[in-house]
């Protein structure tokens, strides 16, 4: 068992990676809250749960409904990541589009920079995205006035379906890095 874990670690270095959300305890849901259209009148909903199998399942309804049209999950990180030139999803899609995103600070609203990545349906799958391709928006809005993403500035990690993407979705997620 020691040297699994010694083994698992030294690959971690070698490959450069530091996991930020691997969902292997139920403590960690805890740490994800969903915000969906409500705080603006709509009526799309969510749910973000861990599952037995160390997995996270991000699902529910985007409805366009009262000008609605979003659902999204999102968790505060306390360590602070210096000097990462990107991030690694693994996830397992439904065919939908998907918004990975980043805050540099704990505010509920605000600026978020953020990259998106189209899923495969039923299938597992890595996405790697650099942190400069991340951009700042705000409300949909992409802002050019902003500094670059810096992986020691994040202070909030999420996940948004958006873009009249109306129906149901589910997004398995089983672990998220930075390299």
């Amino acid at each position: 068992m020691i040297c699994m874990i010694f083994l698992s670690v030294m690959s971690l270095i070698m490959n450069g990676e530091t996991v930020i959300f691997n969902f292997e305890s139920p403590a960690t849901s805890g740490e994800w809250v969903t915000v969906n259209d409500v705080v603006m009148g709509g009526v799309s909903d969510s749910q973000f749960e861990i599952n037995s199998d160390s997995t996270a399942t991000f699902s529910g309804t985007v409805s366009p409904e009262n000008n609605g049209g979003f659902a999204s999950a999102r968790a505060d990180i306390e360590n602070e990541f210096e000097n990462f030139e990107g991030v690694v999803i693994r996830v397992k899609g439904d065919g939908n589009i998907y918004s990975l995103r980043f805050r540099t600070d704990y505010n509920f609203d605000g600026i978020s920079y953020q990259a998106k990545f189209k899923t495969d349906a039923d299938d597992w799958k890595e996405y790697k995205i650099p942190l400069s391709d991340f951009k700042p928006t705000f409300r949909g809005k992409t802002l050019s006035d902003k500094p670059k993403l810096e992986s020691k500035n994040i202070k909030q990690i999420g996940i948004l379906i958006a873009d009249k993407q109306f129906g149901k979705f589910e997004l398995d997620i089983d672990w998220i890095k930075f390299y």
